[in-house]
């Protein structure tokens, strides 16, 4: 593994890098449809981009009520913990904040890796642009 970095993005000078992450991995890959993707939410989240090197590869999102999603890795850099540096990153922030209460809407398959992070299940299964998901839960210290 290389210089995996990440830091805090700028959605407006940033958003085709964090576009073109989230088009890959949610439309293209797992067929979300682009209504779905792209939402109002973004405007007024923090959004993080993990890099290698100074490559764009991975992007997440805060909300300002404690909700991080648009969790997303391109496909050739995923099992590098990537995705952990992203939700540590977004954990961070929330903690910094002062957002005791993480929540996030997770796919079924992607639970244990939340669960690593202290997060937990608090919801049964449901249907989320065809995946499906549940709702999870995180408190800091």
């Amino acid at each position: 593994m290389n210089d995996i970095h990440v830091r805090v993005a700028d959605w407006q000078k940033e958003n085709a890098e964090l576009r073109r992450i989230r088009e890959s991995v949610f439309i293209a890959e797992q067929a979300v449809p682009p209504e779905l993707e792209w939402d109002s939410d973004d405007a007024s989240a923090v959004h993080f981009l993990a890099f290698e090197g100074d490559f764009p590869i991975g992007t997440a999102r805060l909300l300002p009520d404690g909700h991080i999603g648009r969790v997303s890795v391109l496909r050739d850099w995923r099992g590098l913990k990537v995705g952990d540096a992203l939700m540590r990153a977004a954990l961070a922030e929330a903690e910094r904040l002062g957002l005791i209460e993480q929540m996030l809407s997770a796919q079924v398959h992607a639970t244990p890796f939340y669960e690593r992070l202290g997060f937990e299940i608090v919801s049964s299964e449901y249907l989320e642009a065809g995946i499906p998901h549940v709702d999870m839960v995180r408190h800091s210290h």
